[in-house]
């Protein structure tokens, strides 16, 4: 892929997390590029979607493959995936589209929760939260860290640090306060 044309996917891409209805006139804009340039890479909205969610799967699989997830405890990996997804955060809308690349998604969701799995095993992490609540919650603080980056309100020097640790420090091997639940979770694969 054209490295001119991923760099207009991101900056679509980022557009389209905060308007997720913004015509492809406006996509266009936020890519700095012209309508028909536009049309000429992409057949319509569809082939556009699945554009920035094949750019997407393909950055967070590179990520997820210089994180070292089996390496170290399992905080310092999932310090390492808030860092190397960075880059990718914006795109991680796109994981939810049910397109064909979804078996790939879940490939991706599965090696995360290992991590948080090996994390409850060593007693790094709580285990009254599923490990698959863990990655849905670190994929939902990097996609609101990339908006905050974009926004202004974070510096973005700062997202691996602010990401991984309000994840961590409410995922810390501690007993919880303030609303009851139940005292074990079971991780829906293992029903």
């Amino acid at each position: 892929m054209d490295l001119d044309r991923d760099q207009a996917l991101r900056k679509a891409a980022a557009l389209l997390a905060r308007r997720p209805c913004a015509t492809l006139g406006e996509a266009a804009q936020a890519a700095e590029m012209s309508r028909s340039t536009l049309y000429r890479y992409f057949a319509g909205r569809d082939a556009f979607t699945q554009a920035l969610e094949l750019l997407g799967i393909t950055e967070c699989e590179a990520a997820l493959k210089v994180t070292r997830l089996d390496d170290g405890q399992a905080s310092e990996a999932a310090r390492r995936l808030a860092c190397e997804f960075e880059p990718a955060a914006d795109l991680l809308t796109y994981r939810y589209s049910g397109s064909h690349l979804a078996d790939r998604w879940a490939h991706l969701a599965d090696q995360i929760d290992a991590v948080f799995r090996r994390g409850q095993r060593q007693g790094e992490f709580r285990k009254d939260f599923t490990s698959a609540w863990l990655t849905e919650a670190l994929c939902g603080l990097l996609v609101s860290g990339a908006e905050a980056v974009r926004e202004g309100r974070m510096a973005r020097e700062d997202f691996p640090y602010m990401i991984a640790e309000l994840l961590l420090g409410g995922a810390s091997a501690r007993t919880g306060n303030g609303c009851t639940g139940s005292a074990e979770v079971h991780d829906s694969k293992s029903l």
